[in-house]
């Protein structure tokens, strides 16, 4: 594993970590009947928290290097990190009203793994048909020789 690969991994965990939380913070204001405010210690919080959260899916993520585990284990070993961090970071910062008793936390579980699985899904798709494209392209240029 190269550091490049590394750097990268953490550049794409920030971007969609942040990406993810702009889209949430975007979602609670529009959807929401009341006026809606976001501090900015709290903003810079989140926006903290979202980065790690996301290098927490990304590093995790070169699981699937190990060739010699299953795709279930490999994609397991993942969403455990990436929601250990994920809930941790949620209860720590008040995402969770915790106060308000188990609906809150399960309504945030459903829906977190509701889009985690279709994140997932997403990155999976991609790089099924990158992998695909490129097994093309080596065909090609074997024929060619």
């Amino acid at each position: 594993m190269k550091l490049i690969d590394i750097v990268k991994q953490l550049a794409l965990g920030a971007f969609v970590g942040c990406f993810i939380l702009c889209m949430v913070i975007v979602l609670i204001s529009t959807l929401s009947s009341q006026s809606v405010s976001f501090d900015g210690i709290y903003l810079s919080k989140s926006i903290l928290a979202s980065i790690i959260i996301g290098w927490a899916f990304s590093l995790s993520g070169f699981i699937y290097n190990r060739e010699d585990l299953p795709l279930a284990l490999q994609v397991l070993i993942q969403m455990i990190c990436g929601l250990t961090t994920l809930f941790l970071s949620a209860m720590i910062l008040g995402w969770i009203p915790l106060d308000k008793g188990l609906d809150p936390f399960i309504s945030f579980a459903v829906t977190t793994i509701i889009f985690t699985v279709i994140f997932w899904i997403g990155f999976y798709l991609y790089d099924y048909y990158q992998a695909k494209e490129l097994n093309q392209k080596i065909r090609i240029i074997n024929k060619e020789e």
